[in-house]
């Protein structure tokens, strides 16, 4: 086996982490001594140990000029684990390749350093390209302070996301659905526009046993969300955050007060977030949500919210799942609705990411340029 073929490894394993990481990296580390594999491991929940610990935990043997093979340089600093320099320096291992540098301001570069001086040989940026693949998440979230965002939907082959009497359900087959409760998994929250809860009174949840539930996060800008709405009724049991355009004083201001009261009384958070134009500003509700530790939103709004999220410039990717139908017609609605643009030179340009077949539907992912 080759440098290549280990660092692969060590890939495949930091995958066994998605979803449960977060906020932190998912990172995957192989130990290799004689040419054999003698530990491995990856970091598999927030809190507990990291990638480098759980494979010098699963040593067969003496590690002592063996090469590490991690997704991500070392962290060097005390947090919620002991640093993980000292793990590799106690073993003696001789050689550390890494593929993506961290960009924490805590490690970046300084765990390579340490490793260095220590009489380490360390290699940086093997396969770095598809070592940051790993982790779009959390360097954007380290250097923006604000979520990822993935807007997903799902279509048909004429673009369309429901029929002309509205009705949704389904688009797409089973195959592609269960797709979608694993990526609700993947993401810390999950927001949606009060269009969607009032026309389709979802629960935004993950319905596959085993797998974590995101943050629901509705935008609302007049607090219309109803009281026996699921969402509502479910609050105490997974978090849910509202975000609505509320002023403080003036006409409805005490109609607003007393709507929030008995939210908070269902267990439902409110934030107040107004632009100028009395609508949520996603921007500012970005950077709320960063204070609150969500480093990831699944965007699953309807043409509307969509629309918005584009304009404001906070949508990082799309994840688009079309569908082998054709619904026709005018009227029927789109994945973004709004005015659009006025010339093609001024549409929001893409770069395919992946295109995957997910039973009979197509599932293709862009960055947003």
């Amino acid at each position: 086996m080759t440098d290549r073929d280990y660092m692969m490894r060590a890939i495949e394993l930091a995958k066994g982490g998605l979803g449960w990481t977060s906020p932190n990296p998912l990172v995957g580390a192989v130990i290799v001594k004689d040419g054999r594999i003698i530990g491995e491991g990856y970091h598999e929940r927030c809190g507990k140990l990291h990638a480098e610990r759980n494979a010098i935990a699963s040593l067969t043997e003496s590690a002592e000029g063996a090469t590490l093979y991690v997704t991500l340089e070392p962290c060097c600093h005390y947090g919620k684990t002991p640093p993980c320099t000292e793990a590799i320096l106690e073993q003696k291992i001789a050689r550390v390749v890494i593929g993506s540098r961290d960009p924490n301001p805590l490690v970046a570069g300084k765990g390579a350093a340490i490793l260095r001086a220590a009489g380490v040989r360390v290699e940086e940026d093997f396969m770095r390209e598809e070592c940051d693949a790993l982790n779009p998440v959390f360097f954007h979230y380290i250097t923006k302070k604000t979520p990822y965002v993935v807007m997903k939907y799902a279509m048909t082959a004429d673009g369309k996301i429901a029929a002309r009497t509205g009705d949704s359900k389904w688009i797409t087959g089973e195959s592609a659905r269960k797709k979608v409760q694993e990526l609700r998994h993947q993401y810390m929250g999950i927001m949606a526009g009060i269009g969607t809860v009032l026309a389709d009174d979802p629960m935004l949840n993950v319905r596959i046993p085993g797998l974590k539930s995101p943050v629901r996060i509705i935008c609302d800008s007049g607090l219309r969300i109803p009281m026996d709405s699921q969402i509502v009724k479910t609050a105490k049991e997974y978090r849910t955050i509202v975000a609505y355009a509320g002023e403080h004083s003036g006409e409805g201001c005490k109609e607003a007060e007393e709507k929030e009261e008995q939210l908070h009384t269902a267990g439902v958070e409110t934030v107040s977030v107004p632009d100028a134009d009395g609508r949520v500003d996603l921007r500012k509700l970005m950077e709320y949500l960063g204070k609150q530790g969500i480093d990831s939103v699944l965007l699953e709004g309807g043409g509307t919210l969509n629309d918005a999220a584009l304009s404001a410039g906070i949508v990082n990717e799309i994840c688009a799942f079309i569908a082998p139908k054709i619904f026709g017609g005018a009227g029927a609605k789109t994945p973004v609705s709004g005015i659009g643009v006025a010339h093609p030179a001024e549409a929001v340009m893409l770069t395919l990411r992946q295109m995957e077949t997910i039973g009979d539907d197509l599932m293709l992912r862009y960055s947003v340029d």
